[in-house]
C-alpha cells in the first residue's frame, strides 16, 4: 500500500475547488505516470485539474462518456463500502468518517470474504 494520499480535509461534495486542491496537494508526493481517469464529471475533465497533470508530465487516460463497464469494479467496491460501513454507521464529523472508512478498507482488505 503506498502513502495514505492527500491530506486536505475530507468534503461532502466533489466541487472543482476541492477536487484541485487534493490533486495539487497528491502531485507534491509520488507522481504517478499516468492518471486514470473514469469519471467524466466536470471538476475532473475540467482545465483547472488536468493542466496540473499535465505540468508535471502526468499523461491523462480518460474512457468513453457513458462507458459504465470501464468503472464497474470501483462502483461496485464503493456501493459495498456504503451499504456495509457508511450507512451503518452516524459519524460525528469527517474526521470520524475517514477512521471509519479507513479501519472499513483493513477489514475489506485483510478479512472480509471475496
Amino acid at each position: 500500500m503506498g502513502s495514505p494520499g492527500p491530506s486536505v480535509e475530507g468534503s461532502n461534495t466533489l466541487n472543482a475547488d476541492f477536487s484541485s486542491e487534493a490533486l495539487e496537494e497528491a502531485l507534491r508526493g509520488e507522481r504517478p505516470d499516468i492518471f486514470n481517469n473514469t469519471n467524466q464529471r466536470g471538476q475532473f475533465n475540467g482545465e483547472a485539474f488536468t493542466e496540473p497533470l499535465k505540468q508535471h508530465g502526468v499523461r491523462i487516460s480518460m474512457d468513453g462518456k457513458g462507458w459504465y463497464k470501464d468503472n464497474i469494479f470501483v462502483e461496485r467496491l464503493w456501493r459495498t463500502v456504503k451499504y456495509e460501513e457508511v450507512y451503518l454507521k452516524a459519524y460525528q464529523d469527517g474526521r470520524d468518517a475517514r477512521i471509519g472508512i479507513s479501519e472499513y478498507f483493513r477489514f475489506y482488505n485483510n478479512e472480509r470474504p471475496h
